[in-house]
């Protein structure tokens, strides 16, 4: 079982919750904020495990009680994570695909159970992933749940997007604050779990410090797309533009989105070409403004990477507004083969 103990690269969230804890002040909203992939739903789950024993030794679940066998098993009937993807439950014509937490979803999910007895007698724990996607009308009807819980009772917000909560939300919790890891740590967790060295630096680098992304992106193969991209973007700057990079953008995207679609078949392909789209016009962008420092002392050069910049930009915002992905695409490509030295 993940305890408190096992949570590395957080040492100042833990700490903050260890104190609330051991002195009997652990509030009944609590929202972690900070970037995906950082160890906050972890924590969220050993806080819970500790939160729900019935035997605890200090700030660590005991391990031997009833609560935590069927926690550790995976089947606590007080601890409940909630996702947009829940919908799906409650949805009777089964045609949602999940793109917000909205109050049918919430509502049974959180509000309901939690005015209802405890399962264990312990308490209850709620932990509600990508918590910006609720909804007013959801967060709205959270509202009494965070104030005045039935019971002893933990609701744990997670978000890399604190201020898309409103602010009678963060009002009734107590924020933790989440940081990006070392690029040293996620390299070596990546290497504990078996991924080569030189992918698992490129890895951490890509993901700026989130061992979740980078680990996702290792199994998406967006690591090894990401080679293939920087490697056309100095072509590109040097004056070789690819034969096809608009191709290759929609090609790679389409890439991300199967894999998505093999994790969560009833998922939107189209949102996810878009979102893929993004996730590599985003590290284009990384790439060349990494390569400005080098470029200091040269001002065309620097005109160029700021040009490409604002073009990646502008595809990624005509990408949001659901313009026509081959048009977009298109556009890009001439733009930046246009600025090619």
């Amino acid at each position: 079982m993940t305890t408190l103990d096992d949570i590395f690269g957080q040492e100042q969230a833990v700490e903050v919750l260890r104190r609330a804890y051991a002195a009997d002040r652990l509030p009944h909203g609590l929202i972690f904020a900070g970037p995906a992939g950082v160890g906050k739903a972890t924590t969220a789950a050993a806080l819970a495990a500790l939160f729900l024993c019935e035997k605890p030794k200090a700030d660590a679940p005991c391990g031997r009680c009833d609560s935590c066998h069927v926690f550790e098993a995976g089947n606590h009937p007080d601890y409940h994570v909630v996702t947009k993807e829940l919908i799906r439950y409650h949805d009777k014509t089964g045609k949602s695909k999940g793109i917000d937490l909205s109050i049918n979803v919430v509502r049974p999910e959180v509000i309901d159970p939690a005015g209802r007895k405890a399962a264990m007698g312990r308490g209850k724990a709620f932990v509600i992933d990508q918590a910006e996607l609720m909804n007013p009308q959801a967060q709205n009807a959270l509202l009494k749940t965070l104030e005045e819980p039935a019971g002893r009772t933990v609701v744990i917000l997670l978000t890399d997007q604190p201020a898309a909560l409103l602010p009678t939300i963060r009002s009734r919790c107590q924020m933790v604050r989440f940081k990006p890891l070392d690029q040293a740590v996620v390299t070596r967790e990546l290497e504990k779990r078996g991924v080569q060295k030189a992918t698992a630096i490129d890895a951490a680098v890509l993901a700026g410090g989130s061992l979740g992304v980078a680990l996702k992106w290792v199994e998406d193969g967006v690591v090894a797309a990401a080679r293939e991209l920087t490697g056309q973007l100095d072509r590109l700057s040097a004056g070789r533009p690819p034969e096809d990079l608009a191709g290759w953008f929609k090609k790679a995207a389409e890439a991300y989105a199967a894999k998505q679609l093999e994790r969560d078949p009833l998922s939107s392909k189209d949102a996810a070409t878009r979102e893929g789209l993004t996730l590599y016009f985003r590290i284009a962008a990384e790439h060349v403004r990494r390569a400005m420092s080098a470029a200091a002392d040269n001002p065309d050069a620097l005109e160029r990477s700021c040009a490409t910049i604002d073009a990646l930009a502008r595809a990624e915002q005509y990408v949001d507004e659901n313009v026509n992905i081959p048009l977009a695409l298109q556009q890009l490509a001439t733009t930046l083969e246009g600025r090619a030295a």
